[in-house]
């Protein structure tokens, strides 16, 4: 699984969701791919994303699965991966 996390420098829920994050990259396989709002445009249209941050994308065999939009907890996204690592 990969999670594709599309946030901003000034965005302080996209601060508090690296953390969260890191903390899941140890515990779990899993490839984050961090995408900037403002510098990484033309990739971030790809994704349709509104104009809330942060937005995490799950992506499975390279299709997205899921998606979690702002500020979320640890056990928030341990519940999407848990819930698409089962299937």
């Amino acid at each position: 699984m990969k999670i594709i996390k599309i946030g901003a420098m000034w965005c302080p829920a996209c601060l508090i969701t690296n953390k969260y994050l890191d903390q899941i990259v140890q515990k779990y396989n899993i490839e984050i791919e961090n995408l900037d709002y403002d510098f990484d445009e033309e990739e971030v249209k790809k994704y349709n994303v509104g104009e809330t941050l942060p937005v995490l994308i799950f992506i499975k065999n390279d299709i997205e699965v899921d998606r979690l939009i702002g500020e979320k907890n640890y056990k928030d996204i341990e519940g999407v991966i848990n819930k698409h690592e089962e299937v």
